[in-house]
C-alpha cells in the first residue's frame, strides 16, 4: 500500500500547523508528528479504522481532537482530509 494526502488534506494540515503553532511553539511539529503516526499506521494495516460514510474511514489523532478521513483506493490510501473534530462532517463528505 502507498499513501496519497490529496491537495485539500495538505492544505488542512498546513491550516491546523499554522494555528497550533500559533499556540505554542512546536505544538504545530508535534501535531504532524502526530498524524505521521496514524499515516504510518494507514500504510501498515489500512482496513483497522471502521467505515463512516460509504467507503470513508476515519483515525483519530492521537494527542490533538483531529481525524484523519480517509479511502482505500486500490492500492493506495487516500486521505482525503485531517480535520478538527468540531468542524462540519459535511466538510469532508463531498471531497473525492
Amino acid at each position: 500500500m502507498s499513501l496519497v494526502v490529496r491537495p485539500s488534506a495538505a492544505a488542512d494540515l498546513d491550516e491546523a500547523f499554522l494555528w497550533d503553532e500559533g499556540q505554542r511553539a512546536g505544538l504545530g511539529h508535534e501535531f504532524l508528528d502526530a498524524v505521521q503516526q496514524v499515516f504510518e499506521g494507514l500504510v501498515e494495516n489500512p482496513q483497522l479504522h471502521r467505515v463512516v460514510h460509504r467507503d470513508t474511514r476515519h483515525a483519530l489523532v492521537r494527542r490533538f481532537p483531529y481525524g484523519v478521513f480517509y479511502r482505500i483506493i486500490g492500492d493506495n490510501t487516500v486521505v482525503i482530509g485531517c480535520l478538527h473534530g468540531s468542524r462540519n462532517p459535511r466538510r469532508w463528505k463531498g471531497r473525492r
